[in-house]
């Protein structure tokens, strides 16, 4: 694989920086662009060029950066259940060695997807490493910053090209040269840059095409029927002392604003962000979405924010208006648009004030 680095630093464009640039936890900010990872900014996936036997090499712009494959990969390890449905979606089911995620992918009854997940092998209900990595035998390794991809324990882009393993980011972890803080793009753009960029890596373009295609109708159809005064809503993902949430370039912003709510944290300038309980108060959400992942449940959570007394006034919790979805949901994955429709009949049923 081949890297070519944008010259120049790297800017956030307006639209990362209003979600990303607050977040303390998962999303992160801080330190500038290093070298030898494909740290980006910039718009993943507009062209590919393909020459060569088979239409290979095929150059991609991802995260920024020109990334040039020599082959179609076909022992892919993925990271995470978002990432491995996009590549269910596009039917690459078999250039896959397996994929790692938590034990709970979410409810299979609702998503085409069964089929494949019988079919392919569960590598890890733990952390992706290096030593998974190559038993696999991978070619590829597709992940994300805070997505498996991280400096801790060197388990980088850059640590796994100088094993021969390439590796593709997803877009919405695309680190936007504000140090680690994350965003590039809208947070469906994300989701569609990664259709197209791997539609042409393998050679499913029209497959791809018809994804978005489809993605794009329902989600316009929603759009439609929105309400005219639109809710505020807030997205609890988690935390006690300090909640954490989506900023403007998580899934959660895309989902909450085409579904016809008001996201009161769209000011933030990264993906997911911790803020204060004081900020959800002065911005007064008359809904709330509940992140249901982790060792917490969805109801445990959502008795600790009926029970908390700083939230006592706010309309969402004055009203009980608290509206749950699967983590799966809320990540950059095919079931974004299912989660935009679900809330949005939701919040056609909030009535203001």
């Amino acid at each position: 694989m081949r890297i070519t680095r944008p010259r120049g630093p790297l800017r956030t464009p307006a639209a990362v920086a209003a979600a990303l640039a607050l977040a303390l936890t998962v999303a992160g900010c801080g330190a500038d662009v290093s070298d030898g990872d494909q740290d980006k900014k910039g718009t993943a996936g507009k062209q590919a060029s393909t020459s060569g036997t088979g239409g290979y090499p095929v150059t991609l712009t991802n995260c920024g950066a020109q990334v040039t494959y020599d082959k179609a990969p076909e022992r892919v390890v993925t990271n995470d259940v978002g990432i491995t449905e996009i590549m269910f979606a596009l039917g690459l089911e078999d250039r896959m060695a397996g994929y790692v995620m938590p034990d709970d992918k979410g409810d299979l009854d609702a998503v085409p997807y069964k089929a494949a997940y019988e079919k392919v092998r569960w590598l890890s209900k733990s952390e992706i490493n290096r030593e998974l990595v190559l038993d696999a035998k991978a070619d590829l390794v597709f992940a994300g910053w805070n997505y498996g991809f991280r400096e801790s324990e060197g388990f980088t882009p850059a640590a796994l090209d100088k094993l021969g393993v390439d590796t593709y980011l997803l877009s919405e972890s695309c680190r936007n040269g504000r140090g680690k803080a994350r965003g590039v793009m809208s947070p469906l753009d994300a989701l569609y840059t990664d259709l197209r960029n791997l539609g042409k890596l393998f050679h499913v373009e029209d497959r791809a095409e018809k994804l978005i295609a489809d993605y794009q109708r329902r989600i316009a159809a929603v759009q439609a029927r929105a309400p005219k005064e639109q809710p505020r809503v807030f997205l609890y993902d988690d935390g006690r002392d300090k909640p954490l949430t989506s900023g403007e370039f998580a899934g959660p912003h895309d989902i909450i604003t085409k579904a016809g709510g008001n996201h009161v944290m769209k000011d933030l300038k990264d993906s997911w962000v911790t803020v204060g309980w004081e900020t959800v108060v002065d911005r007064d959400p008359e809904v709330i979405v509940i992140n249901n992942y982790g060792d917490t449940s969805a109801e445990q959570k959502k008795k600790f924010l009926l029970d908390y007394p700083p939230l006592a006034g706010v309309s969402a919790i004055k009203n009980k208006r608290i509206f749950t979805l699967d983590y799966v949901d809320l990540v950059e994955s095919p079931r974004n648009p299912a989660a935009i429709e679900a809330l949005g009949a939701y919040l056609r049923g909030v009535q203001p004030g």
